[in-house]
């Protein structure tokens, strides 16, 4: 299986359970962990809109679901 990463500038939406849960945001960079695993594991640090913590924050790529890829596409991996 595949795993989807999402580009930089994606729009997200927050799908934890946390209180970020159904909050947006922009992608601003993806760190992934490929070292020995089947697949890769990646972090996405997203600028969240509408929230009073000025800092970006990291959520796991399976906490966030795609809303609109910058290129109107998904870069897969």
């Amino acid at each position: 299986m595949e795993v989807v990463v999402f580009p930089i500038g994606s729009r997200v939406r927050v799908t934890n359970y946390s209180p970020f849960r159904g909050l947006r945001g922009t992608v601003l960079t993806i760190h992934m962990i490929a070292a020995a695993l089947e697949e890769p594991f990646c972090f996405y640090l997203v600028a969240l809109e509408g929230v009073q913590i000025q800092e970006p924050m990291w959520f796991e790529y399976h906490e966030v679901e795609i809303v609109a890829p910058p290129h109107d596409q998904a870069v897969e991996c």
